[in-house]
């Protein structure tokens, strides 16, 4: 019904030997209560009897007429003893305090010479005791039986004999009774087994149907196409756990897949700005000599020298768009050779931000000085370009706040730069640093793409924050070293 290897057959098998081990130890249990509890019951059986005939014996002695001794004890007891045997349906025997039989209730004895006698093991054995009272525990043909020792005393508690007897187990009756409860144990067991494999059957059913379902969707996975994620309802929590690593590592390849897009569509813009200033680059030098020769020659002449100066001028300043539209793409994909040295950081940073020359922007930093190595030029484009985009997003703010600030720990520069600008759209945010992707009327896209190569190329990282009508804060971490 079930291949060996299958998790519904060790689920079957499971619950097949949890019942047979529950069943194996409870008829153990059940046995060894039942030996327990029919030694008790023949132990305290054998103290009752001895208590009784003891009683009677004292009867005997407080009757009889004879005096109350050891020899006199076969004459006393003449008769009376097989009364008692007959009254307690159990015989006995008293023998001296030497261990030589005096008296016994069988009417005739064993030709065995022992049965006269009491070894003197047994009596030392009993004199040592507390109670003065022995126990000894035999086996014959496959039963158990005890013979106890005690002492017999006169009315004056002098003890005078050794009273013996042999008490024979008969557990006919409670072995009768424990082979019914072990089947009727048998056929509780035997139901739960039955009950135990078809809720084994249905358990099983329920796991490996939620097991192929994510079978079934590992097999449809695939690294470049639209992968779906499980959703199962009253899972149990393993197989919930199993559905949300398989949903997490869906997640994962989405991101995954998303970074490759991002990154294939980066490439394709860097060979694009690769041809793009390769073709722009080539005529525009010879044609802003032409234009600046023919402004000159214009000017000699009165009477077109304002038109021409004012088309002229026109041309020329397109012609500086299209070059600064060139050279941003040359820097997306052709950066400067690094210049590292060591510098101050906070002097720079002053310096740049001067040029600005605006009141809105406030400099803090959490040193006077900090030195570290990097290139100066980079990290003026990288700072130009981030207070550039925070000045345009406060234009329209009738309080305009930039906060720049810069902050060194022992392995990182942190520079950072706040605004209380627009913010940016949550539709914008993943794009942010893709080459040729603006938010503004006018720019090429290009400026915070170059920054993140920046950043990237010197092993640092870039980040931002950002909420709508509230500001946005780029933050660049960058790794600190000195020259050795």
């Amino acid at each position: 019904m079930f291949k060996k290897n299958t998790l519904r057959f060790q689920i079957f098998l499971s619950m097949t030997l949890l019942v047979l081990v529950a069943f194996a130890i409870l008829a153990f249990v059940m046995i060894g209560q039942y030996k327990k509890q029919a030694l008790e019951y023949h132990d305290e059986r054998l103290i009752d009897k001895e208590n009784q005939i003891k009683m009677q014996i004292q009867y005997v002695f407080s009757q009889t007429t004879f005096p109350v001794e050891t020899p006199y004890i076969p004459l006393i007891f003449r008769e009376d003893i097989y009364s008692i045997a007959n009254i307690q349906n159990l015989n006995f025997a008293l023998y001296d305090l030497d261990g030589v039989l005096l008296k016994s209730s069988k009417a005739s004895l064993s030709p065995d010479q022992d049965a006269f006698f009491i070894p003197p093991d047994v009596l030392h054995q009993l004199s040592a005791t507390l109670n003065k009272r022995l126990v000894e525990h035999h086996e014959f043909a496959g039963r158990g039986y005890q013979t106890s020792y005690s002492y017999i005393t006169d009315l004056q508690f002098k003890p005078i004999a050794i009273l013996n007897i042999p008490y024979f187990e008969n557990d006919t009756f409670n072995e009768r009774a424990l082979k019914g409860s072990l089947y009727n144990l048998a056929m509780v067991y035997f139901s739960l087994l039955v009950v135990a494999l078809t809720v084994a059957y249905f358990i099983s059913k329920y796991i490996t149907k939620s097991l192929k379902t994510i079978e079934g969707r590992l097999e449809k996975t695939r690294l470049l196409s639209q992968n779906e994620k499980i959703l199962l309802k009253s899972a149990p929590t393993e197989i919930t756990e199993l559905v949300n690593a398989y949903n997490g590592m869906i997640d994962e390849i989405e991101n995954s897949k998303a970074l490759l897009a991002q990154s294939e569509r980066e490439q394709a813009w860097r060979d694009m700005a690769k041809q793009v200033a390769h073709e722009i680059k080539n005529p525009l030098t010879p044609m802003r000599l032409s234009v600046q020769s023919y402004q000159r020659k214009a000017l000699r002449e009165l009477q077109t020298a304002e038109q021409t100066n004012e088309f002229c001028e026109s041309l020329i300043q397109q012609i500086d768009i299209l070059s600064n539209i060139s050279t941003a793409f040359s820097a997306l994909t052709n950066m400067p050779a690094k210049n590292d040295e060591e510098f101050d950081f906070v002097s720079v940073i002053k310096r740049t931000l001067d040029i600005f020359n605006s009141d809105e922007i406030h400099f803090t930093h959490s040193h006077d000085e900090i030195i570290s190595v990097f290139d100066k030029d980079q990290l003026g484009r990288v700072l130009t370009n981030l207070v550039k985009n925070a000045l345009q997003a406060t234009e329209n703010e009738p309080f305009p706040s930039i906060e720049v600030s810069l902050n060194k720990t022992d392995t990182d520069i942190t520079l950072k730069v706040k605004d209380n600008g627009t913010g940016i759209l949550d539709a914008d945010k993943e794009k942010i640093f893709e080459p040729k992707f603006t938010t503004k009327t006018s720019g090429s896209g290009l400026g915070l793409a170059m920054v993140k190569n920046i950043v990237l190329s010197y092993g640092g990282s870039i980040h931002f924050t950002s909420e709508v009508g509230k500001g946005s804060e780029f933050t660049v971490v960058l790794v600190h070293f000195l020259n050795k």
